[in-house]
Parts: C-alpha cells; sequence; structure tokens
C-alpha cells in the first residue's frame, strides 16, 4: 500500500485499526480519504488474521466533514495553475463545489467526483468483515458517511453527530440515514439540520452504544474483543444476511439521488449566496450564520 496521507492503518491481534488521522484539519474530508479508506478495508479483507475492523479518529473529534474551506472561499473554476501540465484545472474537489452564477455547471462532473467518495465511504458498508466505528468530540456532515456506513457505531455521550449541510450546500450522499433511524427520525433531523448528542443518538437506535468520554476506548475495546472472538466465516454470512435486507430496500438507487442533489444544493439560489458569504468573511463565519438561527452555536466550528 502506498504511503497514508489522510489515516494510519495497523492490526493488533485480530483487529484492523483504521484510523482518521488529519488532527489538525478535524479530520477534514479530502478526495485522497475516501479512497484510501478503500484501500485500507480492502487489506484488512484480504487479510486472514484480521476478524474486525476498528475505525476511529485523532485529534478532537471524529470528523468534521468535508475539509471545504479553500474550494468555499474561491470561484477559480478551470482557471490555470502554473505548476500544472497545460489543460489541466484545479484539484477535483474545487473544481466540483465552484460555479458562480451564471456559469455552466455539468451536474453529470459533480456526480463522477461524489460518487467516487460515495464509493469509498461504502467500502465500510460492503467490506466482508464487520466495522465498528467509534466517534468522539463530533461527527458531522460528510463525517456522518463513514460513522453510518459503518455496521455498529460507539458514541461518546457528549458528542454531536448530525448533518447541518442540510440547511443549505449539502445533502447526504450516502443516503442512510432512513435506514439507520426509520423515516421519521430522519426527517426530524434532515428537516432541520440538527445534531444529536451522543446519548440521544443510543436513544434514536443510531448508535448501538454510549458512554462517558473516559469510559469511551475501554466499552469499544470490550465490543472489538467479543466480536473478534467469532470465526471470520461467521461474520462474513451474518453480515451479508443483514445486509441484503437494506439493499432491497433500493439504497443503491437512493445514493444516486442523494449524490445529485448534493450537486443542486451548491448551485440554488441559497447555494450561491451562502459562497459569496464564504468568499466575502470566510467559510467558518458563513457556517456560523448560517447555524446562528437555531441556536446551536457549538456547530459553527464545524467544517462541513
Amino acid at each position: 500500500m502506498d504511503t497514508l496521507k489522510t489515516m494510519t492503518y495497523a492490526v493488533t491481534g485480530r483487529i484492523a485499526r483504521i484510523t482518521l488521522n488529519r488532527p489538525e484539519r478535524g479530520n477534514g474530508i479530502t478526495m485522497d480519504m475516501p479512497r484510501e479508506l478503500a484501500a485500507c478495508v480492502e487489506r484488512a479483507n484480504l487479510d486472514p488474521a484480521v476478524h474486525v475492523i476498528a475505525l476511529s479518529g485523532n485529534g478532537s473529534g471524529f470528523c468534521g466533514g468535508y475539509d471545504l474551506v479553500e474550494s468555499a472561499e474561491t470561484l477559480h473554476i478551470g482557471a490555470a495553475d502554473p505548476g500544472r501540465p497545460p489543460g489541466s484545472v484545479l484539484d477535483p474537489q474545487v473544481q466540483m463545489r465552484n460555479h458562480a452564477p451564471g456559469e455552466t455547471w455539468d451536474p453529470m462532473v459533480d456526480y463522477a467526483m461524489m460518487s467516487r467518495n460515495v464509493k469509498g465511504f461504502m467500502s465500510l458498508f460492503h467490506s466482508e468483515k464487520p466495522v465498528v466505528c467509534k466517534v468522539h468530540g463530533f461527527c458531522v456532515a460528510g463525517g456522518t458517511d463513514m460513522a453510518l456506513c459503518s455496521d455498529l457505531l460507539v458514541i461518546a455521550d457528549d458528542a454531536k453527530i448530525g448533518y447541518p449541510p442540510a440547511r443549505v450546500w449539502g445533502s447526504p450522499t450516502t443516503s442512510i440515514w432512513f435506514h439507520r433511524i426509520g423515516l421519521e427520525k430522519a426527517k426530524r433531523l434532515l428537516f432541520t439540520g440538527d445534531c444529536l448528542s451522543g446519548a440521544e443518538a443510543r436513544e434514536w437506535g443510531l448508535a448501538i452504544e454510549s458512554a462517558p468520554a473516559d469510559r469511551l476506548d475501554a466499552r469499544f475495546e470490550i465490543l472489538l474483543e467479543r466480536i473478534a472472538r467469532m470465526p471470520v466465516n461467521q461474520l462474513i454470512m451474518m453480515k451479508l444476511l443483514l445486509n441484503q435486507s437494506v439493499m432491497q430496500q433500493g439504497l443503491q438507487t437512493t445514493q444516486i439521488l442523494g449524490t445529485v442533489f448534493d450537486g443542486i444544493t451548491r448551485h440554488t439560489a441559497e447555494g450561491y449566496a451562502f459562497q459569496q458569504r464564504a468568499m466575502q468573511a470566510g467559510f467558518k463565519q458563513a457556517v456560523r450564520e448560517r447555524d446562528e438561527p437555531f441556536g446551536d452555536f457549538g456547530l459553527s466550528t464545524f467544517k462541513g
């Protein structure tokens, strides 16, 4: 495996440990992250010694969503970069997200990029071996794609999890909220962009377990060790059996719609206004102003 830029990979006993490792950026998602995630999952699946995969994040939280500060504050789509070969364009993440009003926007370019990220996140769902995710601090916006595509979620009582970009400039591309908590609860979150605490996430059935922050690691390890005692073949069969019900509910089709909608949200009048504000005052300030009417000022530090 090539050198990892966004995460670390290690095996301890029967557990493969994938740890998001961009703590200085809140483990913000880059275009490299979903691809590295899929590669790590594949590595774990090919290792006969591994029975279960542990997913977590370094730093103050699990993941603050896409690292969008640079792309939200600029509108240089297709602009020449002296350091790039002729005919090349800016980073695909910037390219897919930034078009000024009146410019031509190709939704299929947007879809092609974001659908590849969905495939990376869904590597957790499709992994032959179970994936248990640990969330501390915060898990918001695109970070929820990884947490919810995992099989089981263990979360700190005081953590925050949710999808604030439902308010403007985002649609959940993996579209798995309904399958995790049901239609009514998913509507409650996505109609408001509100977050749940870790304790609330457990009460809602989103997390299998929550614990005080100082006991989170211990509870996580106990669950991992119990799963790791199972024969690998049994784990694979149980996961395949249970995942069939989700696939039969039309998840793949819904993900196509959610990913296309994600592009559309950035090209509505409200989406353009949000980006214009980000260019004027900075992305973090634009997020603060987006969230201020909802009273959840603590979310303003999240990147997604």
